[in-house]
């Protein structure tokens, strides 16, 4: 039997070609094992995107023959976005794997000095825990729970069993306007400066990445942004808290950020907010102005109350995923 040759490389011109058939079994693989929302790019975009410095991939060469590669990114956020592993059949993975993680180790030396790597280890993916473990990453539990619009959904009938406290006097609802903008980064940025957010998205813990955060969520870089349906809680005419809602696909909708300064928690305003936005989207959805299939969002698995609250409006919990991440000078 002939010895295996394994080498790691960055995807270049040379490579283009005979890099094609991996990129098309993982964009065959990318919704049904990974669990990807979107479909990828195509290949063509893909390659374009590599050219344009947008994205990197670093290719397992097998005895000169292309059988893995490993997909990242650090322009989108302060944090290097780790996307993807993707590895042809099911030989030899662990050796594949390690290889191409320890490539993009070594690849982003100088960057994880001051940059966190954030690698959401969605779908099959998860297999891979124990051994990034060895590296140094540290995981968070998440949970994606969904609210189901559609005829085989009564939707309707959830939202009005939905029980809410009284509301006191003081606290108004209304969708987003730009002016909101300074008033909701102060409630995030106080929201989620220790939470598990911050550890693979540092920009949580300052003001000024929290406006990042914001700012591109409703100039739509993250998705079509809906500002009809974003929920603003206001108490005495001061924003006090905001239910974010934008499009990552044409027909799901997702709850991006949702927070309510301190002071005004454990009064069961967070209903108030959920049902506000899902009661705009399925009235939407009845009215033929627009056709959604569902509403998302994102949770920590240990996050108990919140995952009472998302249960409580109709949300149900539909698979688990380990966030997984390495802080900068790791």
């Amino acid at each position: 039997m002939a010895d295996i040759n394994y080498e790691t490389r960055n995807l270049d011109q040379n490579t283009y070609k005979i890099f094609a058939g991996v990129y098309s079994n993982f964009r065959t693989a990318a919704i049904s094992d990974y669990k990807f929302e979107l479909e990828p790019l195509l290949y063509e975009d893909f390659i374009d995107a590599v050219e344009k410095g947008l994205e990197n991939c670093i290719v397992l060469f097998e005895n000169d023959i292309p059988t893995a590669f490993l997909a990242y990114t650090t322009v989108i956020s302060e944090a290097i976005e780790l996307n993807v592993i993707h590895c042809l059949g099911t030989e030899d993975l662990l050796t594949k794997r390690k290889l191409l993680l320890e490539q993009f180790l070594k690849d982003t030396e100088q960057e994880r000095k001051e940059k966190t790597v954030c690698y959401p280890m969605i779908g099959s993916q998860s297999q891979f825990v124990t051994d990034i473990s060895n590296y140094g990453f540290n995981f968070v539990g998440l949970a994606v729970l969904r609210f189901f619009f559609g005829d085989e959904f009564d939707c309707k009938t959830i939202l009005k069993e939905v029980e809410l406290k009284p509301l006191e006097e003081g606290y108004t609802f209304d969708s987003w306007k730009d002016e909101y903008l300074d008033a909701s980064i102060e409630i995030v940025n106080k929201a989620f400066i220790n939470s598990s957010d911050a550890l693979f998205d540092p920009r949580f813990k300052t003001i000024e990445g929290t406006r990042d955060i914001l700012t591109k969520i409703s100039n739509g870089v993250y998705g079509e942004f809906l500002p009809e349906i974003v929920t603003i809680l206001k108490y005495n005419n001061e924003v006090c808290g905001l239910c974010l809602v934008n499009i990552t696909d044409g027909r799901i909708a997702n709850i991006p950020i949702f927070a309510i300064a301190p002071e005004h928690q454990g009064k069961g305003l967070s209903k108030y907010l959920l049902k506000n936005s899902i009661s705009t989207l399925a009235t939407w959805v009845e009215d033929n102005k627009r056709d959604f299939s569902e509403i998302n969002t994102t949770t920590e698995t240990d996050n108990y109350p919140a995952l009472k609250m998302y249960r409580s409006v109709g949300f149900k919990e539909d698979y688990y995923y380990p966030q997984s991440y390495l802080t900068a000078n790791n």
